[in-house]
C-alpha cells in the first residue's frame, strides 16, 4: 500500500530548532556576554518558531493531502454504493462492492459490519479481523473521522478513512479506505531532519556573527575604559579615539571634553593655590614684620609708628580685597550669587565711583574725569554689584597708569544699550595676553600685585546683568575697558 509522494521539499523552507551549545565559561560575563547571550535567546526563539510553523506545514501538506485523497475517495464510494447497491444484506453489499470496485493501487478498501469484524477486502479475504479504530465507530455513529496510526496486524503506519454503507437510510455496515503512511513518515521525518540540521547551523552562524559584532561594538567601551582608568591615575592628556558616528563616538567626544574640562579645572585649582599663597605671603609678612618691629620698637617714636601702621593698614586692605574677590569668586562658581535688581541710573553709580577715587589717585597725580550722557541711563542692576564692577575697571586704571596720566569714565547710550567706558593713559596690554586677560587667576606678565580674580569677576557680574565686557588695548598708548548693559526692566536674575 503506498501513495505517490512530492520529492520538491525544498520550497518548505530550511530553518531548523535550537540545537546549538554555547560555552558560557568562555565568555567574560560582560556587556559583550550579555549581548552575545541576548542576541542568541532571541535568535533562538525565533528560529524555534519558525521551526514549529514550518514542521506543522510540513505535517498539514504531507498528512492532510493523503487524508483528503483518502476521504474523498471513500466518500464518493460510499455515496455511490449506498445509492446504485441497494441490497438489504451486508455480504451482498460487499461482493457487489469488490466485484464493480475499480482497481486502485494505492488504497486498501475493507466492508467491516456492525460487530466490527472484516466481512471482505482488497485481497477478497474474510477472515474475520476485528476491527475497532476510532475512524470506524465513528462512521458507525454517522460522523467522519480520519485516523492515523499502526496497523494492529502488520504494525505498519497507516492513514484510515471510514464512510457507513447504508439500507434505507440505516446504517448496516462500514466502507474503510486506507493507505500507507510508511513513505510520508519517512519523507517528513527527512524533511525534519534537514530543517533542524538547518536550523542549528542558523543558530551557530548567528551566534559567531554576535560574537563578532558584540566585540565591535564593546571594543570602543574598553577604550573608553582604559581612558578613564588613566585619568583615575592623573593623566588628564589621556583621549579617547572617534570610531565611528554613532552614540559611542559621541560618548567618546563627551569623554574628551570631559578630560579637558577636568584638566582646566585641575589648572584652575593650581593657579587658585599658587596666587592666593603669593598675595597672602605678601601682606602677612608685612604685617608680621611691622609687628615685630612696633613691638620690639620705641612705642614713643611717633613716626616710626605712623610708618609701620601706615604699612600694616594697607596690607590689611589688601587682605581684605582678596578675601572679598575669593568670596565673590566661590559665590559665583557655586552659582549662589544673588542679584538685588533695581531700577537705577548708570550715571549716578558713576558719579559714586568717582568720588570713592577722588582722594585715591592723589599719590601717583592721575587725572580722573568723566563725561556723562546727558539724559538719565536707566537700567535694571544691582547697584553694589555694578558699583563693584566699576571701581575694579578704575582700580586697574589707575594701578596700570604711571604718573601723570590720565583716566577716563564715558556714558552713553548707543541703540538699546548703556555703555560705561574706562580709559587710561597707561603701559596697555600685550595682544597675547588679551584674550587671556578675563580668565581666572590670569596676571600676565605683569609684577602688579592682584588675586588675578577681579576681571573675571566682573565679566561675570555683567553678564548676570544681561550685557558683556569688552576690552581693547594698544601697548604703549593705552587701554579701554567697555561694559554695556541693556536698557529697560530685565527682571531678577540670579548666578
Amino acid at each position: 500500500m503506498t501513495l505517490p509522494i512530492p520529492s520538491t521539499f525544498e520550497r518548505f523552507g530550511d530553518t531548523g530548532i535550537c540545537g546549538f551549545g554555547m560555552r558560557k565559561t568562555a565568555m567574560k560575563k560582560g556587556i559583550k556576554y550579555r549581548l552575545v547571550v541576548n542576541f542568541g535567546i532571541i535568535i533562538c526563539l525565533i528560529v524555534i518558531v519558525f521551526e514549529m510553523l514550518f514542521l506543522i506545514s510540513v505535517q498539514k501538506y504531507y498528512y492532510g493531502n493523503a487524508s483528503e485523497t483518502l476521504n474523498r475517495q471513500a466518500q464518493m464510494a460510499a455515496s455511490y454504493y449506498n445509492r446504485y447497491a441497494a441490497f438489504p444484506s451486508l455480504k451482498e453489499k460487499a461482493r457487489y462492492i469488490f466485484e464493480n470496485r475499480v482497481g486502485d493501487k494505492f488504497s486498501f478498501v475493507e466492508v467491516i459490519d456492525r460487530q466490527r469484524n472484516v466481512l471482505l477486502n482488497s485481497y477478497g479475504f474474510s477472515g474475520g479481523v476485528h476491527e475497532n479504530t476510532p475512524d470506524i465507530s465513528a462512521a458507525f455513529k454517522g460522523e467522519v473521522h480520519v485516523w492515523r496510526g499502526k496497523d494492529p496486524e502488520t504494525g505498519e503506519s497507516i492513514i484510515a478513512v471510514s464512510r457507513p454503507l447504508k439500507t434505507e437510510d440505516r446504517i448496516i455496515g462500514v466502507l474503510r479506505y486506507a493507505v500507507s503512511a510508511e513513505q510520508l513518515d519517512s519523507t517528513v521525518a527527512r524533511i525534519t531532519a534537514i530543517a533542524l540540521i538547518t536550523g542549528g547551523l542558523v543558530i551557530a552562524v548567528s551566534f559567531a556573527l554576535s560574537h563578532v559584532l558584540a566585540k565591535r561594538m564593546v571594543q570602543p567601551i574598553k577604550e573608553l575604559t582604559a581612558v578613564a582608568e588613566q585619568m583615575a591615575r592623573g593623566n588628564f592628556q589621556a583621549k579617547a579615539s572617534r570610531v565611528r558616528d554613532d552614540e559611542i563616538g559621541i560618548l567618546a567626544d563627551t569623554f574628551n571634553y570631559m578630560s579637558r574640562e577636568i584638566a582646566k579645572t585641575e589648572e584652575l585649582k593650581n593657579d587658585f593655590i599658587s596666587s592666593v599663597s603669593h598675595e597672602l605671603r605678601t601682606p602677612l609678612t608685612s604685617i608680621k614684620g611691622w609687628g615685630e618691629t612696633l613691638l620690639s620698637g620705641d612705642l614713643n617714636d611717633r613716626e616710626e609708628l605712623q610708618s609701620g601702621l601706615s604699612v600694616i593698614s594697607r596690607e590689611t586692605e589688601r587682605l581684605t580685597e582678596l578675601v572679598e574677590d575669593l568670596l565673590d569668586f566661590s559665590k559665583l562658581q557655586s552659582r549662589k550669587m544673588n542679584l538685588r535688581m533695581e531700577r537705577l541710573d548708570l550715571n549716578r553709580v558713576v558719579e559714586d565711583v568717582r568720588e570713592q577715587f577722588s582722594f585715591k589717585n592723589e599719590e601717583k597725580a592721575i587725572r580722573l574725569t568723566v563725561r556723562r550722557e546727558e539724559e538719565p541711563l536707566e537700567i535694571e542692576g544691582d547697584s553694589d554689584r555694578i558699583t563693584q564692577v566699576l571701581v575694579n575697571l578704575v582700580h586697574n586704571a589707575i594701578k596700570y597708569t604711571p604718573s601723570g596720566g590720565k583716566v577716563e569714565i564715558t556714558t552713553r547710550r548707543r541703540k538699546e544699550e548703556a555703555c560705561v567706558e574706562v580709559d587710561d593713559t597707561g603701559m596697555g596690554i600685550p595682544s597675547e595676553e588679551l584674550s587671556r586677560i578675563t580668565e581666572k587667576f590670569y596676571k600676565g606678565k605683569s609684577n602688579q600685585s592682584g588675586s588675578g580674580l577681579g576681571l573675571s569677576i566682573s565679566k561675570e557680574i555683567v553678564q548676570l546683568h544681561g550685557g558683556r565686557l569688552d576690552i581693547w588695548s594698544d601697548p604703549g598708548t593705552g587701554t579701554r575697558v567697555t561694559v554695556r548693559f541693556p536698557l529697560g526692566p530685565k527682571g531678577e536674575r540670579s548666578a
